[in-house]
């Protein structure tokens, strides 16, 4: 098995053990949402020497985690799991940890660099439009988006910015929403 070169950022040991069962690499973990300055300086250090991919867990606290992270180390890769697929299979909770070896490895191959500066591409309205933003049933279609496009779950106002992040063009925005209609037809 070849070693991934970049380091994966995780928020705990748990989270390092179900990676290492499903890919050779390197981990750093955050142990938590308050990630302190040592933690920052070694995500830091790893971007400049072999790049970071950022794999937290799909909910509040992962997002958090990611979102200090990207505002204190630009330029990192991001995988993300879907809520289903963070489940564990007996029990409560929700993580990385749960994660089957191949929903990780998928994950890791679809990672994305997100791109602050990317021009504008889809608009609000549309995203209203589109069912995504304030009304019913938008929660679930935005997961579904963010299934398909494999840029993770966000709430609406998070939305537009990953879109965005990700230069996700206009064409693919479309397909996906397409695709989601034709899905909701037959259902």
């Amino acid at each position: 098995m070849r070693k991934i070169k970049e380091i994966i950022v995780v928020e705990g040991k748990d989270d390092t053990v179900a990676i290492k069962r499903a890919v050779n690499a390197d981990t750093i973990e955050t142990n938590g949402s308050a990630i302190n300055k040592s933690v920052i300086d070694q995500i830091t250090l790893a971007q400049q020497t072999r790049g970071v991919i950022i794999f937290t867990d799909p909910d509040f606290p992962g997002q958090k985690i990611r979102n200090t992270i990207t505002e204190q180390v630009p330029g990192c890769k991001h995988a993300f799991l879907s809520k289903e697929q963070a489940l564990p299979k007996t029990g409560r909770g929700l993580g990385v940890e749960h994660a089957l070896p191949e929903a990780i490895r998928n994950a890791l191959k679809e990672a994305q660099t997100m791109d602050e500066d990317a021009s504008e591409e889809i608009s609000k309205e549309e995203l209203i439009e589109a069912g995504l933003i304030g009304g019913e049933g938008a929660r679930e279609r935005r997961e579904q988006l963010g299934l398909l496009l494999k840029i993770g779950f966000t709430n609406g106002k998070q939305l537009h910015k990953r879109l965005k992040m990700f230069q996700i063009s206009r064409d693919d925005f479309y397909h996906a929403i397409n695709k989601m209609d034709q899905e909701e037809k037959h259902a």
